[in-house]
């Protein structure tokens, strides 16, 4: 069982920066794949990046390519997310998740555990 509990979210204006983490309770944090997804009202939940358990694979999404950064500390059992020149379209709650597999993949349905969120909105 991994509890996961999400930080860092906030109002920002557009241009602007956040970053956000979320930590992992348990021993067994190193073994998981990590994301970031993020869902906005009437939306369905959509991929945002992962790392994988080791930390040296990483994805990200089209749309946030270049401004987003994914990383982890595994003595921490931490992950977080560097998000630079935030856009409006990027508002949205932003969940983490945990994926057994250890690879940290695209489909929300490969992870098995998630946090409760934590809300980020970009004004214009």
């Amino acid at each position: 069982q991994v509890q996961l509990v999400e930080s860092g979210g906030g109002l920002v204006q557009a241009g602007g920066s956040l970053r956000l983490s979320c930590t992992a309770s348990g021993r067994t944090f190193s073994t998981y794949g990590m994301g970031w997804f993020r869902q906005a009202p009437g939306k369905e939940r959509e991929f945002v990046a992962a790392v994988s358990s080791s930390g040296v694979t990483t994805s990200y999404a089209d749309s946030v390519k270049g401004r987003f950064t994914i990383s982890r500390d595994n003595d921490k059992n931490t992950v977080y997310l560097q998000m630079n020149s935030l856009r409006p379209e990027d508002t949205a709650n932003y969940y983490c998740a945990a994926d057994p597999t250890g690879w940290g993949r695209r489909s929300r349905f490969n992870y098995d555990y998630w946090g409760q969120g934590t809300q980020v909105t970009v004004s214009s």
